[in-house]
């Protein structure tokens, strides 16, 4: 079976690399929380040690997810041209109360709404990817149907 790789952004690819950075950084303070915790003696009704343990396997779990992350990431390079894909910025119109709001169009793993980052895979993504300014666009949400217009697409 061919491996699925996961579309993402060259920042959105960096943010990952600083995250296990982060992570590997931390780890010796763990590693030391863990071997003080355990030198209290009995490990069975230690909280303390417990904890530790927890909190290394946690970073452990988090550091091999970001690297199968990165194994299976497909950087992708916004093209210059007027079609709406990812990495590139969309500003659009709910055509219901004409609010205008600006997006940046993201992999899966970058997607982060209160930033305005919204994944290609998401009802609003999926609906907008490949089209340009001036298309009108039928969004179908959990929530139900909406239409917007894209005002402007650009690379920043």
């Amino acid at each position: 079976m061919e491996p699925t790789f996961n579309k993402m952004t060259p920042a959105g690819y960096k943010a990952i690399e600083q995250e296990i950075k982060d992570l590997k950084a931390s780890r010796p303070e763990k590693i030391k929380i863990l071997a003080a915790a355990a030198a209290l003696g009995d490990r069975s009704e230690n909280t303390e040690y417990s904890s530790a343990k927890r909190d290394l396997g946690h970073l452990e779990s988090r550091l091999r997810y970001l690297h199968k992350q990165l194994q299976y990431a497909n950087v992708v390079l916004p093209a210059d041209n007027d079609l709406l894909d990812i990495g590139k910025f969309v500003t659009i119109e709910f055509l219901d109360d004409h609010d205008q709001i600006t997006y940046q169009l993201v992999g899966k793993q970058e997607a982060y709404l209160t930033q305005n980052k919204i994944s290609f895979a998401s009802p609003i993504g999926s609906a907008l990817e490949n089209h340009k300014v001036g298309d009108t666009v039928s969004v179908s949400a959990p929530e139900g149907s909406y239409d917007v217009k894209i005002i402007k697409i650009s690379l920043e």
